[in-house]
């Protein structure tokens, strides 16, 4: 594949390009190539390509029965016609259709960074992309051809459960980010689909009234300063608490072991969101697995303190999670006020830079303790 510089191209001027003249295609509702000069040396016949100008010719390409096609038919395209990058929704919406009007430009191997050095997306940087290149999408096929790893035309979980990946390969892989681009890629790929679908939004929705309860029987039936002192209390455990699942429950990597189901279940957990750290539906946790994980610190806080004290402090560790999880939403998917971008810009280097550190979301304090910052002068190695 090329590592030429291309333009993002919006669908509806693709289409425009429907004549003898002047014809484009698309493969995957993709890659744009500008078959014109070809029409009168295809070996069907020009008349072949005609009626799919300005349309995606993926399906017809594929088709045994109309006239088959060799890998290398694949490559001419590639290697002498491909001119851009048909934008998604989202690309047209937030990379063409900015205020500035700014040229977007895409390389799906290789991008540069602030300094003008080239680097490979799919590897750890010294700086993070720019965060323009955060929202391109990856090229599924290439991807997969290159990487030998997941396809991201076809439903993940399956794949995954199915590999022979050793544990090293698919630890490596995983941590290396890909942006689906069009919405959330297929997990399950039928009807427990939506399960793996969080919006932000329900979190707060779902778990706010059960907490502002909790904390209503706390604070009524007891002192106001001994109930006030172990929300504050349960708050504070609440980070530590966020930082200790992050770096040993969600990443608990390399103590996992080497097969199939228990690097299926990785996935599940939080290898899918480091997979594909742009998807908006996955950024949170979905309510049932919040109630497993909570579950044993429910059991513990109340076996430790008096019930109204217990209220108290499981209200204030419990708010803490709700306020981590819309964080790590707007983290990732808000412009923030300058002196919140700081923190915007540590955690996403936690997913562009190093994996292995920078475990705080909502703080780097315990980072800080730890000595799990991350810091400018420390890479991840590629």
């Amino acid at each position: 594949m090329s590592n030429r510089s291309l333009p993002l191209v919006a669908a509806s001027e693709v289409a425009k390009h429907n004549t003898e003249k002047d014809c484009w295609v698309t493969l995957y509702q993709r890659k744009i190539y500008n078959v014109t000069s070809f029409l009168d040396q295809h070996p069907a016949g020009g008349d072949i390509i005609l009626p799919y100008a300005g349309k995606d010719v993926t399906e017809i390409m594929a088709d045994i029965t109309s006239h088959s096609h060799s890998e290398s038919a694949y490559e001419m395209l590639d290697d002498d016609m491909l001119i851009g990058y048909m934008a998604t929704e989202i690309e047209e919406r937030e990379l063409i259709n900015n205020k500035n009007n700014t040229p977007v430009e895409m390389k799906l191997v290789t991008t540069t960074d602030s300094d003008g050095n080239e680097f490979d997306m799919y590897t750890f940087h010294d700086h993070l992309p720019a965060m323009e290149k955060l929202s391109i999408q990856t090229d599924f096929s290439e991807d997969a051809k290159k990487h030998k790893f997941l396809d991201l035309n076809k439903p993940l979980l399956m794949q995954l459960l199915r590999s022979n990946f050793t544990k090293e390969f698919y630890l490596d892989q995983v941590h290396r980010p890909r942006h689906y681009g069009k919405g959330s890629a297929p997990l399950f790929g039928n009807f427990l689909e939506p399960i793996s679908l969080t919006p932000w939004w329900v979190v707060p929705l779902v778990w706010l009234p059960p907490n502002m309860y909790i904390f209503y029987v706390g604070f009524v039936n007891q002192s106001p300063i001994i109930a006030l002192s172990f929300w504050v209390m349960g708050l504070f455990v609440w980070t530590l608490v966020e930082y200790f699942l992050h770096r040993f429950v969600f990443h608990v990597d390399y103590l996992l072991p080497d097969h199939p189901y228990f690097l299926t279940l990785h996935f599940l957990l939080h290898g899918v969101h480091h997979y594909l750290p742009m998807d908006g539906y996955r950024l949170v946790l979905p309510p049932a697995l919040f109630v497993v994980l909570a579950y044993p610190f429910y059991r513990l806080v109340f076996a430790i303190f008096p019930f109204y004290m217990a209220c108290s402090g499981f209200a204030g560790g419990t708010l803490g999670y709700i306020m981590y999880d819309v964080t790590h939403y707007v983290l990732h998917h808000t412009k923030l006020p300058k002196f919140l971008q700081d923190l915007k810009t540590y955690h996403l280097e936690h997913h562009y830079k190093n994996y292995e550190m920078g475990f705080g979301v909502t703080s780097r304090f315990w980072d800080v303790i730890f000595e799990t910052e991350i810091h400018d002068t420390f890479e991840k190695r590629a």
